[in-house]
This record gives C-alpha cells, sequence and structure tokens, in this order.
C-alpha cells in the first residue's frame, strides 16, 4: 500500500473529507466513511483524517473514526501522531478518546509522552505512564 490511501474515484472530494474531520461534523464524516471513503485517507504529508479531527479538538469525531477502523497510531511524514497533536492542543477529551481507540503514547517522534513532558503537562504523563 502506498502513502496514499486514496480512491481515485474521490478526486476533488478527498480535500472536502479533511474540511469535515477538521470541522468535527461527525454524522457528515461518518456517512461518507460508510459509503466507501476510506477512513485511513491520507493527504500528501501523511496526515489521515484522524489527525486534523484531534488536533482541533473534536473528540467524538475521533471516537467515530477509531471505531470506524482508523489507525490511531499511524505516523505522518514528519513522525508525528494523531495523540501528539493533541497533547500539543492540550485537548484531554481527544487524548482520552484515542488512548480508549488503543492510542501508543510512545508511538511517533516526538511521542505523545515526550511532547506532555516538553510542556510539563503532569495530567497526560500521569495517563501515559499509569499501568
Amino acid at each position: 500500500m502506498g502513502r496514499m490511501d486514496r480512491d481515485p474515484e474521490l478526486g476533488e472530494s478527498a480535500p472536502r473529507m479533511f474540511d469535515l474531520a477538521r470541522a468535527g461534523d461527525t454524522e457528515t464524516l461518518r456517512a461518507h466513511v460508510e459509503a466507501g471513503v476510506p477512513v485511513n485517507l491520507a493527504i500528501s504529508k501523511g496526515d489521515t483524517l484522524l489527525m486534523p479531527a484531534a488536533y482541533y479538538g473534536h473528540a467524538e469525531t475521533v471516537r467515530m473514526l477509531v471505531t470506524c477502523g482508523a489507525d490511531p497510531n499511524r505516523v505522518n511524514d514528519r513522525g508525528q501522531t494523531p495523540l501528539a497533536g493533541a497533547v500539543f492542543k492540550k485537548e484531554s477529551a481527544v487524548v482520552r478518546a484515542l488512548l480508549g481507540g488503543g492510542a501508543d503514547p510512545d508511538a511517533g517522534t516526538p511521542s505523545a509522552l515526550d511532547t506532555a513532558r516538553m510542556f510539563a503537562n503532569d495530567q497526560f504523563i500521569q495517563w501515559f505512564t499509569a499501568s
């Protein structure tokens, strides 16, 4: 499988899917995914739909994407994970949603754990290191 999980039939509608994820339009995005849009659809820099949903704080959209099969540990071309993005943005609900969906705090560069340490976010560090 290539870097892009792009269905050739999506054509110009692929950017719209990322707009829906960025806006947190969960139900519209769900309808597209259920109609065949790849849940791990990636853009040229390697971000999947999960990255903008996580980065912009849409926990419900994140949960839906993960439930539909989105890979919470997939890194973009810069080595970043959705979890690290959510930590950077201090999106607690998204961090919880990703952890619940199997996100690994040690994945990526910097990892979510490293990001939490950089910003001295003790709450996230505690969540990531609890056994």
